[in-house]
């Protein structure tokens, strides 16, 4: 078990709808999936009553419910834009996904694509689940996601619960800006490659105050993203917070400014990382280790193991990590040149 409180790493590197609307409808509006045919059982096919529901709501401006107290079974919605502005979904309900064999097609659970200043909000009770366990064994499996938000502006996330994906939990790809709090994301630590966010081709998007158990990285940051914010996020089990890999599809990747602050781990196998292919162009430097305190279960406290072009501006300061069993932790350096102050264990095998 390892428990770290994390404080900064800097990287600088269509069933007819039931009932007619006749008025234009303004914000205020709201469309409950429920006065669209919707069941609200957990078992019969709600997808289309929530596809019409967002269709008005859409076109018209306002906020669709999910009520509280009804689960809805989906697969492969679709929430498009764009729609008119200031279009708000209340999550107080729970969507739910089929079992695997009665998962008809789609790569996520629900698919948010092109809107701009979309929120959603919840009363920490509402979200989704995803049925991952009916999943998990099947390794050679694609298996879908929870939430994927694709080319979307302005985009606030907040007071939900993602438990349960049969892969990923919350995918952010080219968006730009975007603030998700208050989030709990809950799968079991042997669950495969559920990734609680994973975040790529996006910039200036905050994770914070939230919780966040998965079976693999807690948040993973890939690449073409810049001004990636993690605060106040409390990771584990899981395999901590990581940028990359880098370098897995495109040699040239690009992660810049990524800031993690005040995030604490717990039962994790990382804290924070790096990941990168080998024989790739990706070039690891400029990267702040600072306030890293707490207690390490193996043998390796830190491991800066870089490719022969070496990763380079590394600086470690004010750490303070001590072994669980009382032994001595071990350090680790390849290629890897800065400077460590104020750090325990002491760091010495870094190059000038």
């Amino acid at each position: 078990m390892q428990r770290f409180n994390f404080f900064v790493i800097i990287l600088g590197f269509i069933s007819p709808c039931l009932c007619t609307r006749l008025n234009v409808g303004t914000e205020n509006d709201n469309y409950n999936v429920m006065d669209y045919g919707a069941n609200g059982d957990g078992k019969t096919d709600d997808s289309q009553a929530l596809v019409n529901a967002w269709s008005s709501a859409c076109k018209h401006g306002g906020t669709l419910t999910i009520p509280a107290e009804k689960s809805f079974m989906v697969t492969n919605v679709k929430f498009r834009g764009p729609c008119k502005p200031k279009i708000h979904i209340q999550f107080d309900g729970k969507i739910v996904a089929p079992p695997k064999e009665a998962w008809k097609s789609g790569d996520y659970l629900i698919y948010i694509d092109n809107l701009d200043g979309l929120t959603i909000d919840g009363n920490g009770k509402g979200g989704a689940d995803g049925d991952g366990s009916t999943w998990w064994h099947c390794k050679n499996c694609k298996r879908p996601g929870l939430f994927h938000f694709h080319s979307c502006k302005n985009l606030k996330v907040s007071n939900i619960m993602v438990t349960n994906s049969p892969s990923g939990h919350v995918s952010v790809n080219q968006c730009n800006g975007a603030t998700f709090s208050h989030i709990s994301i809950n799968s079991p630590p042997n669950s495969p490659n559920t990734d609680g966010f994973d975040i790529s081709f996006s910039n200036n998007i905050l994770v914070e105050d939230s919780n966040i158990k998965s079976g693999d990285d807690c948040i993973a940051i890939n690449g073409d993203s810049s001004f990636i914010n993690a605060t106040g996020v409390t990771c584990g089990p899981g395999h901590g917070i990581s940028v990359g890999s880098l370098g897995k599809v495109r040699p040239n990747d690009k992660v810049s400014d990524v800031h993690v602050r005040n995030c604490t781990f717990s039962g994790t196998s990382n804290g924070g990382r790096i990941k990168t292919k080998m024989d790739t162009d990706v070039v690891v430097s400029d990267v702040t280790f600072r306030g890293f305190t707490g207690t390490c279960s193996g043998d390796i406290a830190i491991n800066l193991d870089c490719s022969s072009d070496g990763c380079h501006n590394i600086l470690l300061d004010q750490n303070d990590i001590t072994s669980t069993s009382g032994k001595k932790l071990l350090v680790i350096c390849n290629n890897a040149y800065g400077t460590a102050t104020n750090t325990i264990p002491s760091v010495t095998c870094l190059l000038n």
